[in-house]
């Protein structure tokens, strides 16, 4: 077995695995970008080395950076994680070639299945099912224009050699498809270097199911079963989950096979899925292969008790698979969310900022490796911390919470309960739209296909509603329990007994009016000072008797009226963060005190929304435009943003050319409306 590895990745799963070598007695070195100096990952392992600027192009994907480190701190082998190197041939070569391990498959097998062409090219002639649709080499605009055609629409298109949702489009029309095709290869060659796309039928209401492989070199070769990663957005998975709902034995058995059939016809050796898009009569087709460890591995160990990390080490080390076919069974349910910085509301656009509280669910650790009896119910994989900042050069992923049941009843009860305790402060993030996903009629019944998300939007994305008298009083009480305290410590150095903020008042009762606010409405909120507590109302509302009955850490349980309520509230500056019944509110106080200046914003100009690079202008000074027609295409994350006319009108100045570079809020064009 290896005692040192280089782990080649970042964030999460950086920190997955030095979490499993570090049990196994395995050292490990961590490699960092300058935007990274202060990361977790860069903690938790044992040595740490600068590799570069924050660009992934001039760090994480230098490869003969990562093996000149891993050569000169003595490590004996690689683990490249997932995305970045886990994929590439010429790395994995290039590992060999120094003398060290990569802990992946062989360079041969990522070559055969790394191009989605050619691995549909060999699945044919292996007889595995296929989509119809065209997978050859040819890429003439004309060409595929009149090959989608002839598939008949929707089509898809997907970039040749990518994953993770980039460079996919759907093409509802032949109308639409040079627009489409246009975009995917301008996303493909940014994401993957390869601008080479894929189109095939896009089928209605499918399932995405995905088995886990593992192989041997001493020719062994297994399924570890089924994940179901059907619940996506813009081709992203969102939640996953194992086993997959309604699978029968024999389907499953059928699944598998064809899976382990796939992995040795390309001689695969290591953790490694295969993907099939399956309809909802239960026929299934080959659709890629992922020659790495997924990001949702930690289902299939939840319920199988395995820890598919020191499988990969152990592997690589030349030693057999630890368990034969026969001795794996599945126990329970597991299901993962990927919480991530990103806005849901506006088309989950990624979010910048830091995270300036962070609380998460009580998590009982899980073992890797299995013990006995049944798994813990939470448990949480993250590469942040408080303080740490979801900067734009990286995947917007704050953590992966995942939970275990005995069935899918209680894992859906268990993920619904750790999602409605988790708190974020500093940017905005899918928590609340992951919580109405998981106890939504769809996903909560197992009515699962591609499209869950999209045909139930509106029960995933209701009309915003205004904060309840609860979370106003959590609130009020949090600001004036914080005032008094402030005061009466004021008090306690001064000597002064009028340092006081009690609300005393000599003839009548004080009643002050707190004014707060969210992005949907204002609030005036009006608290009378008496000796036991409060009277509390709202514009239009009858006061109530308001009393706190216990406090400690930013925790509070109040009276009010006959309610009991319990609640966090976490202050940022002048926005009170109000956790209440599984909701979050942020409120923000007008101090009256405060004399900011307030400013305008100026109209008729469409701003960046959020930090990135512009890739394309649509339109020219001058031209007449219509409501929605596109005029600049943006890219943050690897993704595409497209920024359109918010109504009819005249582009009056062109603001930013292709290739420059833009900050969050950036007027992007002024523009004239008609």
């Amino acid at each position: 077995m290896f005692t040192k590895i280089l782990i080649a990745n970042r964030g999460e799963i950086a920190c997955r695995v030095a979490a499993t070598a570090r049990r196994m007695g395995i050292k490990t070195v961590a490699v960092y970008s300058e935007a990274d100096a202060d990361a977790k990952h860069v903690a938790v392992c044992d040595e740490a080395v600068l590799i570069g600027p924050a660009a992934a192009k001039e760090s994480y994907l230098c490869g003969d950076k990562i093996i000149a480190v891993a050569k000169a701190s003595g490590a004996q082998a690689i683990h490249p994680g997932y995305g970045f190197l886990s994929e590439n041939a010429e790395f994995a070569e290039a590992c060999a070639a120094a003398g060290l391990v990569f802990i992946g498959p062989p360079a041969s097998a990522m070559r055969a299945m790394g191009s989605k062409s050619a691995a549909k090219q060999l699945m044919e002639k292996a007889n595995v099912p296929l989509v119809p649709g065209y997978h050859g080499e040819r890429q003439d605009a004309e060409f595929l224009h009149t090959q989608a055609d002839q598939i008949g629409y929707p089509v898809l298109l997907k970039a040749s050699a990518g994953g993770g949702g980039k460079g996919m489009r759907v093409v509802e029309n032949s109308a639409q498809f040079k627009d489409a095709l246009a975009s995917c290869k301008r996303e493909a060659i940014s994401s993957f270097g390869d601008d080479k796309v894929l189109a095939e039928k896009y089928l209605q209401r499918p399932r995405h199911i995905e088995i886990q492989v593992f192989a041997d070199t001493l020719g062994n070769c297994i399924y570890l079963f089924e994940r179901d990663c059907s619940v996506q957005r813009r081709h992203q998975k969102v939640l996953e989950e194992a086993p997959a709902p309604g699978m029968t034995a024999e389907r499953r058995a059928a699944m598998g096979e064809a899976a382990v059939a796939a992995a040795r016809a390309v001689g695969y050796v290591g953790a490694g899925t295969v993907e099939f898009i399956a309809n909802q009569d239960g026929s299934f087709y080959f659709m890629e292969m992922n020659t790495r460890l997924q990001v949702e591995h930690p289902v299939t160990e939840m319920i199988t008790g395995t820890d598919l990390v020191e499988w990969q080490l152990r592997v690589a080390a030349g030693e057999a698979l630890p368990k034969k076919q026969h001795q794996l069974a599945i126990n329970g349910h597991a299901i993962e969310a990927r919480i991530y910085a990103e806005n849901p509301e506006k088309g989950f656009l990624p979010s910048i900022g830091t995270l300036r509280h962070l609380g998460t669910p009580d998590a009982v650790s899980f073992e890797l490796g299995g013990v006995a009896g049944a798994p813990a119910g939470v448990r949480i994989d993250s590469g942040v911390r408080a303080g740490d900042a979801i900067s734009p050069f990286y995947d917007p992923m704050i953590a992966k919470l995942i939970v275990w049941g005995a069935d899918r009843k209680q894992a859906l009860a268990r993920m619904a309960q750790a999602l409605a305790q988790y708190q974020i402060v500093g940017l905005n993030t899918n928590i609340a739209f992951l919580k109405r996903l998981v106890e939504g009629q769809a996903f909560a019944s197992a009515d699962l296909d591609t499209g869950l998300i999209e045909r139930n939007h509106d029960s995933l994305f209701p009309a915003a509603q205004p904060a309840p008298q609860g979370a106003l009083a959590l609130a009020a009480v949090a600001l004036i329990t914080a005032e008094q305290g402030a005061a009466a410590r004021a008090g306690a150095s001064s000597g002064d007994p009028w340092s006081q903020a009690s609300g005393w008042r000599m003839n009548q009762a004080y009643v002050r009016k707190l004014s707060f606010g969210d992005a949907h409405a204002a609030y005036d909120v009006f608290v009378t000072y008496r000796a036991d507590g409060w009277l509390f109302s709202t514009a239009g509302t009858q006061p109530q008797p308001l009393s706190l009955t216990a406090a400690g850490n930013g925790d509070y349980s109040i009276k009010l009226g006959a309610q009991a309520l319990h609640g966090a509230v976490r202050r940022d500056g002048e926005v009170f963060h109000v956790f209440a019944n599984g909701a979050h509110h942020p409120l923000a106080w007008n101090d009256p005190m405060a004399h900011a200046g307030e400013t305008e914003t100026e109209g008729g100009r469409l701003t960046a929304p959020m930090p990135g690079k512009v890739v394309a202008v649509l339109a020219a000074k001058g031209q007449e435009v219509k409501r929605g027609a596109a005029l600049v295409i943006m890219e943050a994350m690897k993704m595409e943003h497209t920024i359109a006319a918010p109504h009819d009108g005249v582009v009056d100045e062109i603001l930013y050319n292709v290739g420059d570079q833009v900050a969050d809020g950036a007027p992007l064009l002024a523009f004239k409306a008609a």
